[in-house]
């Protein structure tokens, strides 16, 4: 049965003091997630935020599930969430098992029990700082107004963030939040220098750094600021 207007507007109603305060970002953020799951009646929600590595990563779900959808998308380095991070557009999949996009992703997440997805990005200073998902165990289409529901619960998450980043008392997520938006300046630089040099797409330079630093035991961020030493020092 389709969500109505109304209860996506009561719903959106019941978080209403969370554009206001710039209280425990961990509870808010719980609270998002809880309510996306309870309007869209599907079997699991999570909201992630890069770290500083800029992976994806799990903050609050309502489903323990969420956490294969955060493992899969890192250890196979594609997936609804990653394309809608970093497209900065919602992405949506009705049937993993039938999916092009996702090759070496969707198998192993049909595998785990997720079967549909739809993943919208949350946006921070004109970039992408994570995004809101949503899946279902069984084939699911989307529908219009779900998406739009979506985005408006992303766009709520978005704000409550911005509140807290900007205020005296963080809280230890909006600092790690903060590392990971200082971190991101240094692999950007990189994945640039890596492009020019290499003629590379912007997601292989990435991938290689990952790869790097996942065979040396080292972060990527310091991967990064030693191409970027090289670039200034050759």
């Amino acid at each position: 049965m389709p969500m109505s207007t109304h209860e996506v507007r009561q719903a959106l109603h019941e978080l209403g003091d969370l554009r206001y305060a710039a209280g425990s970002l961990d509870d808010a953020l719980r609270r998002i997630v809880h309510a996306t799951h309870k309007l869209f009646a599907v079997d699991g929600a999570g909201l992630m935020l890069i770290d500083p590595d800029q992976l994806l990563r799990n903050v609050a779900d309502s489903d323990g599930r969420v956490d294969h959808l955060e493992e899969l998308q890192i250890e196979h380095g594609e997936g609804p969430c990653i394309d809608a991070y970093e497209e900065k557009e919602l992405v949506h999949a009705a049937d993993l098992a039938a999916e092009a996009r996702w090759p070496s992703f969707c198998p192993a997440a049909v595998d785990r029990g997720l079967r549909a997805v739809v993943a919208s990005p949350i946006p921070y200073n004109r970039m992408a700082i994570g995004v809101v998902a949503v899946f279902s165990a069984k084939v699911r289409p989307w529908s219009p107004e779900g998406e739009l529901a979506l985005i408006a619960f992303t766009d709520l998450a978005a704000l409550t963030i911005a509140n807290t980043m900007q205020s005296e008392q963080r809280g230890e997520l909006a600092e790690q939040l903060q590392r990971a938006l200082d971190a991101r300046v240094v692999i950007e630089q990189a994945k640039g220098a890596l492009v020019a040099r290499d003629g590379v797409s912007a997601r292989e330079a990435f991938e290689r750094m990952r790869r790097q630093a996942r065979r040396e035991r080292r972060r990527v961020v310091d991967i990064a600021g030693e191409i970027m030493s090289t670039v200034h020092h050759p």
